[in-house]
C-alpha cells in the first residue's frame, strides 16, 4: 500500500482529473482540432495541452480554462464536469466508417465462400 504525500492527489481526485481531461480531449476531436491548434489559440505549450489531456495534477485550472475556451467558446467547465456537453458524446456514438475501394469489382456477398 502506498502513503500519500502531503499536498498530493487522493487516487480519486486522480481518476477525476484523468476523467475530465479524456472529456476534454474528446471534445476537440469532435471539433476536428488539432491539439496544436488548441494549445496556440488558448496560449499555451503543446505540451500543456498534452498533459490538460491526460489529467495531470500539475496544471492550472487557468489553463484548464483558456484550453477549454479555445476548443470550444463559450463551453463552461461545469459542462464538462457533468458531461453534458452534446459535442463529447457525439464522438463516443460516431459510427465507425468503411473504406471504400472505387476500382475495386462489386462483390456480391451471397457468392462469397462459393
Amino acid at each position: 500500500m502506498c502513503a500519500l504525500k502531503p499536498g498530493s492527489l487522493s487516487l480519486n481526485h486522480v481518476s477525476e482529473m484523468a476523467r475530465i481531461g479524456g472529456t476534454i480531449a474528446r471534445l476537440r476531436r469532435s471539433k476536428r482540432m488539432k491539439q496544436e491548434v488548441a494549445a496556440l489559440q488558448a496560449g499555451l505549450s503543446r505540451d500543456t495541452a498534452y498533459r490538460i489531456e491526460k489529467g495531470e495534477s500539475n496544471v492550472a485550472i487557468g489553463q484548464i480554462l483558456r484550453y477549454l475556451d479555445a476548443i470550444s467558446p463559450g463551453l463552461s467547465l461545469k459542462d464538462v464536469l457533468v458531461n453534458c456537453s452534446p459535442d463529447a458524446s457525439e464522438d463516443s456514438q460516431r459510427v465507425k466508417r468503411r473504406r471504400v475501394y472505387r476500382d475495386a469489382p462489386a462483390v456480391d456477398p451471397s457468392s462469397q465462400g462459393k
